[in-house]
């Protein structure tokens, strides 16, 4: 890979990450079995405790084979996609539009191998009996990346060269977004109600995407204005932090 289709890999494998991440840390906490043995007496010794492995790493793993797999079969131009390329070619905009449309979704993810398929539907990303195919899957997936890399660069203003890491979960080797610790859809709100001035309305937070999802998760817009505008205060909530715990040891291994 050049370093743009590189850029775009890791775009790419952080949109896949987030639902499955999310479908993960539903339950984060290492699963307990019990020790083979008959629990009818009534003397019997209580179940030995076994901690299963850590899973993080099979994760990470899992997400970056599979993103591997997805990426290498979308089409070249979708691969090298950029902002700037795609500002200065008609062809592009007339191909890759924000939102994506259904047509287009279905008319580069139904070519996919079907040895995807198979692997999402064994690792139970995908449950055939309920009518859900890759494309169900990985169009919202598609359509975040395209819309990641048709939005315009930053104001000056959002620009922080000194942010490295996620504000959260303190990954450094993963793309960031900027996360509007006042959230844009209630800014009239916020300035009717006085919760805060203008000024303070494009304070961002840099985070990870699957960062950014989980604080979308935990509160609603509105919340978030109101009480949870600070990464400090953020990080005050017991969620977030187990969050950040959790999701920093979800780790891509270097190639």
């Amino acid at each position: 890979m050049d370093e743009t289709e590189s850029s775009n890999f890791q775009l790419f494998r952080e949109c896949l990450s987030t639902p499955l991440i999310e479908k993960s840390s539903t339950t984060p906490e290492k699963k307990t079995r019990k020790a083979r043995g008959s629990c009818r007496r009534k003397t019997a010794i209580k179940p030995v405790t076994v901690e299963e492995p850590d899973d993080a790493e099979e994760l990470a793993d899992f997400i970056d084979y599979i993103a591997q797999e997805i990426f290498t079969n979308l089409p070249s131009d979708l691969r090298t996609l950029t902002y700037s390329a795609w500002l200065n070619t008609p062809s592009l905009q007339f191909t890759y539009t924000d939102p994506l449309p259904t047509t287009t979704a279905h008319k580069i993810l139904d070519p996919l191998p079907g040895t995807i398929t198979d692997t999402l539907t064994t690792y139970s990303i995908l449950n055939p009996t309920q009518g859900q195919t890759t494309t169900d899957f990985l169009t919202p997936i598609l359509a975040t990346y395209i819309s990641s890399l048709l939005t315009p660069p930053p104001r000056a203003y959002l620009t922080r060269p000194l942010a490295t890491e996620s504000e959260i979960c303190d990954r450094s080797w993963i793309p960031l977004t900027y996360h509007h610790l006042i959230p844009r859809g209630v800014h009239a709100k916020v300035l009717k109600r006085g919760w805060h001035t203008e000024d303070q309305l494009e304070n961002v937070a840099w985070l990870c995407r699957a960062c950014h999802s989980f604080v979308h998760r935990v509160a609603t817009l509105e919340e978030l204005a109101r009480e949870w505008y600070t990464v400090e205060r953020l990080l005050e909530r017991e969620d977030v932090r187990d969050f950040a715990k959790w999701v920093g040891r979800v780790r891509w291994k270097t190639k």
